[in-house]
This record gives C-alpha cells, sequence and structure tokens, in this order.
C-alpha cells in the first residue's frame, strides 16, 4: 500500500499560500492566452535541469508523478527564509505575474528607491538559492522574472539578487548575455513542449533521484537496457561509451573487453581496466544472475559465525544541519541452536540524539549499549555508521568502538549482482525484502523528523522508528543472504 503524503508533508509550517495578482489593466495585458502556449518560470527551470521532465510536467500521465519528499523539504526551507526577508518594508512573496504568453511567480520582490508608474519606488525580482553558489538555471530565472516585473511597473529591471542560505545577496545583471540566453532558451522550450513524443532520457541521471517523474524514466531505461541503468556508469561514462559505438547495456556485455580497454585508452581514460568490471557487471544484469567474486568455501561474514548474537546498526541523519538524529539498534541473538533466528521479532533499540541533551549523552548510551552485548558484531551497511561513531568517538576523546563489519563492502568483495545500485534499498529489494512504509525514502524521513521538532507529533516519530527499524531489517536481509549463498555456494 501507498504511503500518501499527508497534508503536513504537502506544505511547511507557517505556509500561507497566496493568492496575489498583480492587477493593473490586466484585460489589456494578454490574459486570455491559451494554456498550451504559456511559458512559465516552472517549466523553463525544469527544461534547464532535464528537457524531459519539462515535457512530461506538461503532456505526462499525472498518476505517473510521485510526491516528492526534497521538494517539501525545499519548500519548508525557504518558508523560514521568506519569513526572515519579509521583515524588509515593501517586500512582496509568491506574485503571480504575466505578460504575454509569459507567466510566473517569483519567490520574492524587494523594493528599490528608484521610480516607476508605481510611484517613487519599484521592485527587483530575488531568488534564495539553496547552496553557496548561483547556477545558470537561478540566474535565467531571475531574468524571467525581471522581464514580468519591468512589464507590470513600467521601469527597467537591470538587476536581480540571489540569496544565499546565510544571507548574503549576489547582484545578477539581467541583460545583455544572460537577456539573450534566456530568449534562446525560451524557444528552444516553447519547441520541445508542442513535441508529440518525449525528448529522450538524460544522460547524467544522478539528480533523476530527486525528479517526480523517476520511476516512469527508470521503467523506460530498464526497457532500453539504457547504459545508465549499468552500476558503475555516469553520464560522462555513457557518453564516452555511445562515442565509441556502444548504444546500450546488451551491447556492452556483448564486447571483447581487450578491445574496450583499448579504446578507453586511446581515449584518454586513466583507468582502462575498468572496461573489465563494466563489462561484466552488464553481463551479469543482462542475465539476471549473481556471481560469485570468491571461493565457493570462502565465508564473507566469518565473525558471525560463533558469535552469539549481532548489533544491526543504521543512522538517520539530516545533512543540511549536519544532524546524526537517529542511531537505531536491532538486537538478534543467536540462541541455543547454530542457525540465525528470524530477525521479525528482534529487539529493536533506537537512541535519539537531541541536541540540547548534548554529545556527552549520546556517548554514553552508545557505550553502554556496546558494553551490555560484549563481543558481538556490529552490521551495517555502508560506512556512515562507522564515520560518525568515529567522529564522534575523537570528540569526546575516545576510542572509537571495535567489531563494526561494512555490509556494503563484504558484499562487493565477494559478489556481482544484476542490480542497478548496490545501495541497501536495491540490493534489499532484489532479495526480495518489502519496507512496510514502501514510498518512505531518507528525505521523507528527514521531512518526520523536522516536522516531529516543530510541533512535537508522536505519529511522525513513530514513523521514523518504523523506517530505521525496516533498514535495519533490510540490512539482515542482505547478511542472511550472503551467510547462507556463501555456505551453500548457491546465489539463490
Amino acid at each position: 500500500m501507498e504511503l500518501p503524503p499527508t497534508a503536513e508533508e504537502q506544505r511547511p509550517s507557517g505556509w500561507i499560500q497566496l493568492a496575489i495578482v498583480w492587477v493593473i489593466n490586466t484585460a489589456a495585458r494578454g490574459w486570455q492566452v491559451p494554456e498550451t502556449q504559456l511559458l512559465t518560470d516552472r517549466q523553463l527551470r525544469s527544461w534547464l535541469r532535464c528537457h524531459r521532465k519539462a515535457w512530461l510536467d506538461r503532456h505526462g500521465n499525472p498518476n505517473e508523478k510521485i510526491w516528492n519528499p526534497h521538494r517539501a523539504l525545499q519548500l519548508a526551507d525557504q518558508e523560514l527564509r521568506l519569513q526572515a526577508q519579509m521583515q524588509n518594508p515593501g517586500a512582496i512573496r509568491q506574485m503571480l505575474l504575466q505578460h504575454g504568453r509569459l507567466l510566473g511567480r517569483p519567490t520574492l520582490l524587494l523594493r528599490r528607491p528608484k521610480a516607476s508608474q508605481l510611484g517613487n519606488f519599484s521592485y527587483q525580482p530575488a531568488l534564495l538559492q539553496p547552496g553557496r553558489h548561483g547556477t545558470r538555471e537561478h540566474r535565467l530565472t531571475l531574468a524571467f522574472w525581471g522581464r514580468l516585473v519591468e512589464h507590470h511597473q513600467g521601469a527597467a529591471v537591470s538587476h536581480g539578487l540571489l540569496i544565499t542560505p546565510q544571507g548574503q545577496q549576489e547582484p545578477v545583471n539581467l541583460s545583455g548575455q544572460i537577456s539573450r540566453q534566456l530568449d534562446q532558451a525560451l524557444s528552444r522550450v516553447a519547441i520541445d513542449l508542442q513535441q508529440k513524443q518525449a525528448p529522450p532520457l538524460t544522460q547524467d541521471r544522478k539528480k533523476c533521484t530527486l525528479c517526480c517523474w523517476r520511476r516512469s524514466c527508470n521503467q523506460v531505461a530498464e526497457a532500453a537496457g539504457e547504459l545508465s541503468q549499468v552500476s558503475g556508469i555516469g553520464g560522462k561514462r555513457q557518453e564516452l561509451l555511445q562515442q565509441l559505438g556502444i548504444a546500450n547495456r546488451a551491447a556492452l556485455a556483448a564486447i571483447d573487453p581487450n578491445r574496450l580497454m583499448a579504446q578507453l585508452e586511446a581515449n584518454g581514460e586513466q583507468r582502462p581496466e575498468l572496461a573489465l568490471e563494466l563489462i561484466a557487471q552488464a553481463r551479469v544484469q543482462e542475465a539476471g544472475q549473481a556471481e560469485r567474486l570468491s571461493q565457493a568455501d570462502e565465508n564473507g561474514l566469518p565473525e558471525l559465525a560463533t558469535a552469539p548474537g549481532v548489533l544491526i546498526y543504521d543512522i538517520e541523519s539530516d545533512p543540511d544541519a549536519r544532524d546524526d538524529f537517529l542511531h537505531g539498534f536491532l538486537i538478534l541473538r543467536r540462541g541455543a541452536k547454530p542457525e540465525w533466528p528470524s530477525a521479525a521479532n528482534a529487539s529493536y533499540r533506537p537512541l535519539l540524539a537531541l541536541q540540547h541533551h548534548g554529545e556527552a549523552r549520546l556517548w554514553l548510551r552508545l557505550q553502554r549499549l556496546f558494553a551490555a552485548y560484549p563481543g558481538w558484531p556490529v552490521l551495517h551497511y555502508g560506512e556512515t555508521e562507522a564515520i560518525a561513531l568515529s567522529r564522534l568517538a575523537a570528540r569526546q576523546g575516545a576510542e572509537a568502538p571495535l567489531g563494526l563489519i561494512d555490509l556494503h563492502k563484504r558484499v562487493r568483495q565477494h559478489w556481482r549482482l544484476p542490480v542497478d545500485s548496490y545501495g541497501l534499498k536495491a540490493v534489499a529489494s532484489w532479495r526480495g525484502f518489502r519496507w512496510s512504509q514502501p514510498t518512505a525514502e531518507g528525505a521523507r524521513c528527514v521531512l518526520w523528523w523536522r516536522q516531529w521538532l516543530a510541533r512535537g507529533n508522536r505519529h511522525q516519530l513513530k514513523r521514523i522508528f518504523q523506517y530505521n527499524r525496516d533498514d535495519c531489517l533490510a540490512t539482515w536481509a542482505v547478511a542472511h543472504w550472503l551467510l547462507n549463498s556463501t555456505a551453500s555456494g548457491s546465489d539463490n
């Protein structure tokens, strides 16, 4: 069952939906332009990120869209920053403006002491950029807004403002080169949106994880055997392989490794031997069968052979706040039998790391937990947990705990899997594990955390614990498969 976004998730704290329209001779300014001919600031920004996304935003089946928690986090952050900016006299937020076929809603308009038809003042658009550095997308969006504002106030808008999260303002010249780039972009957007077929998939699909259309595009990519679906191939490698005449995953799987190594070396690849790994990965994915990299009698997790139990460890973090807010443990005791019991009934221990309690208290609680299970291996997936513990211990002037096992590293050492990613979600899903909250993910967990901090809704905290426990169970599902496949010599 899908987990639909709650009303709280769909809007940030304190959100007020403003329906402000600048009503100055609206009847004479072309408000009756057909919707199919309108060009909006959202369409422009989508197109600058991915031509296919812009087309799907207009023509795609809305039922195929996935609610995006990353967008909700951005809106929540934007709302807080907007509230601070609204302390400026005359500031206007989220105003809907139209000029001809251009329609946009500038995030923020700041008043300036320059005369216009509005009076002895005028406005310039400001964009709250999410990071330290402005991008081409940000500058062209400001130029788009500048044209709308310029038309309605009857005075030139020479500059816009990019505002960093720290409040620093960077003026952006909206004339000259930026204006010409905007004209070119709008012309190409208009042409692309009139096409009957969606543009091809973007080659750099790293950002697709943040897109509401990622599920349908992933299906297209998998059906076509796109090179981007091969684990280890990003945008630049895909482009190089295509230049060498390798069009898809099947072609990569079929090519002679020595030939590809020579071609990569001739094209300046610093590690031509990488061809061997890429071809092998493509072949495994094409066949849909895992390939053992180690000997059949080699144990991928020898530490668990005689261990009385195992702690399965997973951290939830808010990366923007640099806050590891939850350290979750699944406590799986072996018992009298040599076989490992089911983890479904294992005890779950969540340790919340509240900042006002301080790190010393968190470190003490972690030490007590580890001391209660001496000699138990601590199993985690990926390097996050080990790095976090090491840094926390260093800040406390202590030694990091021993016995941590990175399951991700062990899987990569012993197996090549038919997956497009070796992340926990992909590998555990391949083994048949299913999360109890199907649409939950790390970003949504961060959103729940921030909402719990703001409102103290225990339901959100319960969801966080459930998601973290599921991650622990998923980690064990991969470990259990690794143990069984090593013992039996099978990949089933």
